[in-house]
């Protein structure tokens, strides 16, 4: 079959290549699922520059989401059933023509989710509702997040909404803000413009901010601690930035702030199966009503995947980029 191969860690436009691999045989409790769509999430990409927090073997084929169509089941498997549709997140070797999984983590695709959705819908959107929970806001509440026009940061807009918690989206483009509002996401904020704290003041009245994200590090998980109430919680959920976490003493000693951590995989684990399955209907859910958009910008086949990587680190960009395997 045909995979995306790293050799080596590094420049994901430089070190993914096309190669042929075995096709893989189902053991004990798996199947075999045939890859139809397969986001690039930004940890696909930290994980193939070898800057994630764990590194597979190599040589190694990435990608950890995707959906697809059950093509042979292993021993003891009963369901999903051959022919089935399902999509997983958290899964190895996705960028394939064909991936393993465990059956049990398998979820089964309602005929009214296109692919374009289920092959991005558990990772980043599910993450995003799990930090909304861990963020413990009453509706009224204002919270502030920055990259808000990224999959993680609309997501929680869009939850956010729904459940009457006002968010402040910061964008770090003028042309963010369009983009936010064409999916209606209101409240949003350039950080390109000088003075955008008073602009934030005016969206808020002045209103606490209890809760901060953080998904780039460096200096601007300062900046949103300085808009964020006394007391407040910040939590660096990324570090687009490649550079550690400044926070200044001032907002850390005088706001009394607390600063934490989010790792979807590690909150996947020690969440029971139905508390599981209850944020992953209210996601289906916000989709098929329209209160989540999650769009494609571009689909290219594996054998494209240096370039579709290159078109992935693109800022701006209308929807996620993902790989195909037809």
């Amino acid at each position: 079959m045909r995979s995306v191969i790293i050799e080596k860690f590094g420049d994901p436009k430089e070190v993914l290549t096309l190669g042929e691999r075995p096709l893989p045989e189902p053991g004990p409790g798996q199947v075999r699922v045939r890859m139809t769509m397969s986001p690039i999430h930004n940890h696909d990409l930290a994980i193939v520059r070898g800057v994630y927090g764990y590194k597979p073997p190599l040589p190694a084929t990435p990608g950890t989401e995707a959906v697809g169509i059950v093509d042979a089941l292993g021993e003891g498997v009963t369901s999903p059933a051959k022919g089935q549709r399902v999509m997983m997140a958290g899964a190895s070797a996705t960028w394939a023509e064909y991936f393993l999984a465990p059956a049990a983590k398998l979820i089964p695709v309602p005929d009214a989710l296109p692919d374009e959705a289920a092959c991005q819908l558990i990772a980043m959107p599910l993450s995003a509702a799990m930090l909304l929970e861990d963020l413990q806001l009453k509706p009224g509440e204002w919270m502030v997040q920055n990259t808000a026009n990224g999959a993680v940061g609309k997501t929680v807009a869009g939850l956010a909404q729904a459940r009457g918690i006002h968010v402040v989206n910061l964008v770090r483009r003028d042309a963010g803000i369009a983009e936010l509002e064409a999916l209606g996401i209101a409240n949003a904020v350039s950080t390109e413009q000088p003075g955008w704290q008073e602009r934030v003041k005016a969206i808020t009245g002045d209103a606490p901010i209890l809760r901060a994200v953080d998904s780039i590090g460096g200096d601007a998980a300062n900046q949103i601690a300085g808009i964020m109430a006394v007391g407040g919680t910040l939590v660096s959920f990324g570090a687009m930035s490649g550079k550690p976490l400044v926070i200044g003493a001032d907002n850390l000693i005088f706001k009394q702030a607390t600063v934490k951590g989010f790792w979807g995989a590690k909150r996947s684990e020690s969440t029971p199966p139905a508390e599981l399955a209850r944020l992953i209907g209210e996601l289906m859910k916000a989709v098929a009503t329209g209160a989540l958009k999650l769009p494609v910008e571009a689909a290219f086949d594996i054998a494209r995947a240096a370039e579709a990587a290159a078109a992935s680190d693109v800022p701006g960009r209308a929807g996620k980029i993902v790989l195909t395997a037809g």
